[in-house]
């Protein structure tokens, strides 16, 4: 059976001494790993193939078949680690807390409980402030459900 914890850990070893980082891993079917990179820069085809490869080379298929795919995080994947949010200060960020709310803003400070944005016009309104377009905004990390990237074409 494959386990989790163990590609996590065969994934972060092949990635020491880099600014990469896991981002997750999910196993679907008990046979198709699906492992996401991120980076405090950027992460290339490289980066995919090392970790591809130190994963495959612990793995025995003649005792279990599997298909793996190492990429990066997309753009519109959430954020899982606080790392992202550090990576990203400065960036157009969307964010669901937990009450269902929606508040868009830049990202402005991270630290280890919280992040402070600078507020766009909300969706909904968040339950905490009725905020107006440009007040600074802090949010405890245990209040938001889900944090993305806005993506900008311009």
């Amino acid at each position: 059976m494959i386990n989790r914890d163990q590609i996590i850990s065969w994934a972060n070893e092949a990635l020491e001494g880099t600014d990469r980082f896991v981002v997750d891993i999910l196993i679907k079917n008990r046979d198709t790993i699906l492992v996401f990179l991120d980076a405090d820069t950027s992460v290339n085809i490289d980066d995919c193939v090392l970790v591809s490869r130190a994963i495959e080379g612990k793995l025995d298929r003649d005792e279990q078949d599997f298909e793996l795919r190492v990429s990066s995080a997309g753009a519109d994947q959430p954020f899982n680690m606080l790392r992202q949010y550090r990576k990203n200060i400065g960036r157009s960020l969307e964010i669901t807390c937990n009450d269902e709310s929606i508040v868009t803003g830049k990202l402005l400070e991270v630290d280890e409980q919280s992040i402070t944005i600078e507020s766009f016009v909300q969706k909904k309104q968040h339950k905490m402030k009725k905020e107006e377009a440009g007040d600074k905004l802090s949010l405890a990390l245990s209040d938001i459900k889900e944090s993305k990237v806005i993506i900008s074409f311009h």
